[in-house]
C-alpha cells in the first residue's frame, strides 16, 4: 500500500506538507467526493501534479548531483560507511516518476469509499486482531492515552493490518524523487532522514522498504516522521515499524499523542442537518481559511450547545450532549459529522476526510478487551 506516505496529505508545497504532518495522502474533492489513487487503498502517496515547467533548465547530470548529495550527507554527520553502502550504485527508478506523474484517479463518493474500505471483512479482521493483541494494546493505550481501537483502525487502513507495507527499496525511491525537479527539496530532506535511520542501526539497507513515495513500515511513516514518532516499545534497541507489532502500535499511538490526541473526548459522530438550516450554519460557522485542504472544508468550531440550538440533531438514540465542548461540522456529500479536536489529530496523519472518517467509523466498531499485563 502506498502509504506514512508522507504526514498524508503530502501536499503541493513544503509548508502544506509540514502542516499535514509529512504524510502523503489523498485528498477529497471540492464537492465532498474522494479523490482516490488507484490501485492501492488507502492512497497515501503524494498526489499527482502537473508536469515540470518545460522552460526550466536541464537538470544537473545525475552523477554530479549524487556526488554533491554524498558531500552534504557527510557534512550532516552521517557516517561515510552508511553513505557509501546506501548510495553505491544507486540509480533513479523510472517507474517512481511514472507513478508520481500519472497516478490514475477517480472521484468516488464517500459512501462508496467507506463501503470498500470499512466493509464487513475489514471490521471482522479488526475485531479479531484487537482480541488477539489485547494485552499489548492495553499496555500501549495506557502508556500513550490513545484508544486501542483507533490504533487498530489506522493499522488496518495503512497496511491491511501489517499484511502489506510496500516492497520497494526506500533509498532508490527517495533518490529518484529528490533528483526530480518538482519537489526536490522535500524529498532530499527525506533522503537524508532515511540515511540517518540507517546510520542509527534501526533497520538495515536490505530491509528498508516501503511505498514508491518512501513511506515505510506498517504505519507507513516517511523517514522524517519515523525520526520524530517511531518508538521502541519492545525495548530491543531498535524502532522496528516493519516487523515488531509492539513498535508499530506504539509508534501510531505516539504519533497521535504528539498530534494532540485528547483521551477525554471522542473523534466525532454522525449528525442530521436539514436543508433549511444549512444556510444559517454557513453564516454562523463559515468554513475555515487555514490548514490543509480537508481542514479548510470544515466549519469553524462552535459549542455543542450552539449546534443543538441551530437544529443539528444526532443520528441514533444517543442525544447530542449539551455543554461547552467545541466541535466543527464536516459535510461529505450527503452526510454530516460533528468532529472534535481529536479529528484534527487524524487529519495530521492523513489530511483527507475519507481517511479520517474511515479511521473513526472503523474504530467505533472495534472493542479491545482490557487485559492485565502478563506477569513476568
Amino acid at each position: 500500500m502506498t502509504t506514512h506516505l508522507i504526514r498524508y496529505a503530502l501536499t503541493l508545497s513544503l509548508a502544506a506538507s509540514a502542516a499535514a504532518g509529512l504524510h502523503a495522502r489523498q485528498s477529497p474533492g471540492a464537492s465532498g467526493a474522494v479523490q482516490q489513487a488507484v490501485p492501492p487503498p488507502p492512497a497515501t502517496a503524494p498526489q499527482a501534479q502537473p508536469p515540470a515547467d518545460p522552460t526550466a533548465p536541464p537538470p544537473v547530470p545525475f552523477a554530479d548531483w549524487l556526488a554533491d548529495l554524498r558531500k552534504e550527507a557527510l557534512s550532516r554527520g552521517i557516517s561515510e560507511r552508511t553513505v557509501e553502502q546506501a548510495l553505491a550504485g544507486v540509480e533513479t527508478v523510472p517507474v517512481v516518476i511514472e507513478r508520481d506523474r500519472t497516478q490514475a484517479e477517480r472521484t468516488q463518493p464517500l459512501e462508496q469509499y467507506l463501503k470498500r474500505r470499512v466493509d464487513g471483512k475489514t471490521v471482522r479482521t479488526a475485531r479479531e486482531l484487537a482480541v488477539r493483541h489485547a494485552e499489548l494494546l492495553t499496555r500501549i493505550s495506557s502508556a500513550y492515552h490513545v484508544p486501542a481501537s483507533v490504533v487498530v483502525a489506522i493499522w488496518g487502513l495503512e497496511s491491511n493490518f501489517g499484511r502489506f507495507s510496500g516492497v520497494r527499496p526506500t533509498i532508490p525511491a527517495l533518490t529518484t524523487l529528490a533528483y526530480d525537479n518538482r519537489r526536490s527539496l522535500l524529498f532530499r530532506e527525506e533522503l537524508f532522514s532515511a540515511l540517518r535511520i540507517l546510520d542509527r542501526g534501526d533497520i538495515d539497507l536490505d530491509h528498508m522498504k516501503g511505498s514508491w513515495a518512501g513511506a515505510m513500515g506498517q504505519p507507513q511513516f516517511l523517514p522524517s516522521s519515523y525520526l520524530k514518532y517511531a518508538e521502541d516499545f519492545d525495548k530491543d534497541g531498535k524502532r522496528d515499524i516493519w516487523d515488531s507489532e509492539a513498535d508499530v502500535f506504539a509508534s501510531i499511538a505516539n504519533y497521535l499523542k504528539q498530534s494532540g490526541w485528547n483521551p477525554a473526548v471522542a473523534w466525532g459522530r454522525a449528525v442530521k442537518v436539514s436543508k433549511g438550516i444549512e444556510a444559517k450554519i454557513g453564516q454562523v460557522a463559515p468554513l475555515r481559511v487555514q490548514g490543509c485542504e480537508a481542514t479548510r472544508q470544515m466549519s469553524e468550531a462552535l459549542t455543542l450547545s450552539r449546534w443543538r440550538a441551530l437544529g443539528v440533531r444526532p443520528i441514533g438514540a444517543q442525544p447530542l450532549p449539551k455543554g461547552d465542548t467545541f466541535a466543527s461540522l464536516v459535510r461529505t456529500g450527503s452526510r454530516h459529522f460533528l468532529v472534535f479536536d481529536n479529528y484534527g489529530a487524524l487529519l495530521q496523519y492523513n489530511c483527507a476526510h475519507a481517511y479520517a472518517l474511515s479511521v473513526g467509523l472503523l474504530s467505533d466498531q472495534v472493542r479491545v478487551p482490557v487485559v492485565a499485563p502478563k506477569k513476568k
